[in-house]
Formats: structure tokens, C-alpha cells, sequence
């Protein structure tokens, strides 16, 4: 099989680097030939550019494109670690989603950000994908955050997608986050200090300090030191003047009640130690939905980074539901 390697660093279309024009690409996709990409892009994605990453060895593989945890983080650094199996299956591609990462050195957003905008922009990137490699689906991958954005097509445009992984995912935020709550102050009683901080957190949040006081003992409670900084402590507060509003959004999501029913393939990933995005919940949200096909697997060494703290498992579990699905086919 003959293959055509392109490196690029582009805007809007595969620019050619070595001789080669992205219109080689689309001739060679025509004759089922593989292409080997690795390239940088920046489409405009909601009146702004936006970066997207495309990685693979064969651009006949399937894409999996994953939207990073945060709201304001990026996945796109350092993925080697937990898509090294999977781009021996994949097309991988990464986004960084306005006022995130790369997006965000290159412009920021004109205006602030907000879960419709953001779900919005979720929709033209995989437009922009699919048109971009020329596939009808792609399979899609939440984390975290991600699941917000995710679950958003899974809704609203199934048809666009062979599966959607659903990665610590956000169900219930607030009734998570009442819980989260409740277990910070049991963990931290004799603790005077977190006792403190951790009385005059309010749910729903009325200020920013209420979110990071939670994300602040969470954050030690798993052993993160840097928490109880005041470099932690600027940062979070510097993030909350973008993003706070937004999360008091997503506060409003409530799965169960807006979208019992999916129609496409749909699998749940949990970590056993989660108790940012309950686990229990997510399990609840789970064996009540309805889908053409579903499954749930429980990490039992992971909390809420699933990719980092099983990085093998994680994407052995992905293939997994790849190889079931086409033998079903």
C-alpha cells in the first residue's frame, strides 16, 4: 500500500509543505490509498479560529475526536500517553476549544463564553472533521466537561456519530456536587481549617470562593499539596472570572430528566474513586437510559482522570466496544 506522509502547521485547509497539495490528499482518500497526516489546523469555528489537531498513519481509519475536561483545559499536550493504542484503530484528532490552549494564544473570544455558544462550536468542528477527512461519522469522546459539549450531539445530531464515550461524565452536577459536599465535610471534621472553609460553601454557588474552597479540598483530599496555595488559589479565581458563569450553567444540567433516551451507541466510563462527577450517579443515569446499545465500565483504580490514571485500560476498553460493535455489524 503506498503512503503519503504531510506534516503540516495550517490554516483552514491541509497547506502544502513538501510539494504536496491538500487536494493530493482527497485524491488519494477517492482511491482508498492511506494517507499519513499529522497537522495543526485552525478552521474559523464560531466567528473565531479555533485549533484542531489531526494525528494518524491512515486517514481511512475511523476518527475519534475528544473534547478535553475544564471548561478553559486542554487535552491536546502531551495525549501520547493515553492514544498510543489508539491510533493503531484511530484517526485521532484533538480540539481546543475557545479561551483553551492554543485557541486561545492565537485569539481570544470576542465574547463570553457560554455552554449554547460552546455546544454551538462542538457541532462545526466535527462538521469541519468530517468534510476535512471525508467520513460520514466519527466516533466522539467526552471528558468530563467534555460531556457537556458531547452529550449536546448525542442529542441533537446522532446521526453524525458511530458511538459517544462518556468519560467521568457530568449527569447531575448539582446533586453531584451536594454530595461532593457532604463527603469533603465527613472526610475533613476534625480538620479546623477545611471545617471552616468548607461551612460556608453554598450550593447552588453564590460566589467563586463557594467552587473553589470545594475544588480545594477535593484537590488535597487526593493528595494534591499545591491546593491550599495561593498560587492555587489566584489561578482558580483568575479562571472563575471566565468560567464561572458557565459552570453555573452546566449547575443546571439534569440528564435524567432531558434526555432518557439516545440513538446511537453509547458507553459510560467510571472511575471507582470519583467523587468530583459521582459515580453513582453516572451508574443511576446509566441503567435508566435508553439506547440501542450501551454499556458502562467501572475503573477501579481511577478517580476522575480516568486517561491518567489507567491510560492501557482506558484504551483497551475503547477498542473493546470498536471490536464488539463491528463484529454485531
Amino acid at each position: 500500500m503506498i503512503k503519503k506522509s504531510i506534516l503540516t502547521i495550517a490554516f483552514l485547509s491541509l497547506a502544502p509543505v513538501f510539494g504536496c497539495h491538500a487536494e493530493d490528499i482527497k485524491e488519494l482518500k477517492q482511491k482508498n490509498v492511506a494517507v499519513q497526516i499529522e497537522t495543526l489546523l485552525s478552521p474559523e469555528i464560531g466567528g473565531i479560529k479555533q485549533f484542531v489537531k489531526i494525528k494518524t498513519d491512515d486517514s481511512n481509519k475511523p476518527v475519534l475526536l475528544l473534547l478535553s475536561g475544564g471548561p478553559g483545559n486542554s487535552m491536546m499536550n502531551n495525549d501520547n500517553s493515553f492514544t498510543n493504542i489508539l491510533k493503531e484503530r484511530f484517526t485521532i484528532v484533538h480540539w481546543d476549544q475557545r479561551d483553551a490552549g492554543k485557541t486561545l494564544k492565537l485569539n481570544a473570544s470576542p465574547t463570553k463564553a457560554s455552554v449554547e455558544q460552546m455546544e454551538n462550536d462542538t457541532h462545526q468542528v466535527i462538521l469541519f472533521v468530517r468534510k476535512e477527512l471525508k467520513q460520514e461519522k466519527i466516533y466522539l469522546l467526552g471528558s468530563s466537561w467534555g460531556n457537556v459539549l458531547g452529550f449536546h450531539i448525542v442529542k441533537k445530531y446522532p446521526e453524525l456519530l458511530h458511538s459517544y464515550f462518556a468519560v467521568n461524565p457530568v449527569v447531575s452536577q448539582l446533586e453531584s456536587e451536594k454530595e461532593l459536599l457532604k463527603i469533603l465535610r465527613n472526610y475533613f471534621r476534625e480538620n479546623t481549617l477545611a471545617s471552616k472553609d468548607l461551612a460556608n460553601v453554598n450550593i447552588p454557588f453564590k460566589t467563586d470562593e463557594d467552587l473553589y474552597f470545594l475544588r480545594k479540598w477535593l484537590f488535597y483530599k487526593d493528595g494534591k499539596e499545591f491546593a491550599l496555595g495561593n498560587d492555587f488559589r489566584n489561578g482558580f479565581l483568575a479562571w472563575s472570572k471566565t468560567w464561572s458563569p458557565v459552570w453555573n450553567e452546566v449547575m443546571n444540567i439534569d440528564l435524567p430528566k432531558t434526555l432518557k433516551s439516545v440513538e446511537c451507541p453509547i458507553y459510560f466510563f467510571v472511575g471507582k474513586n470519583d467523587i468530583q462527577t459521582s459515580t453513582k450517579i453516572t451508574k443511576d443515569y446509566f441503567y435508566g437510559l435508553k439506547a440501542p446499545k450501551k454499556g458502562l465500565f467501572q475503573f477501579e483504580n481511577s478517580g476522575h482522570q480516568i486517561h491518567q490514571d489507567e491510560p492501557e485500560k482506558f484504551q483497551q476498553t475503547i477498542i473493546k466496544t470498536l471490536d464488539a460493535l463491528k463484529s454485531e455489524a
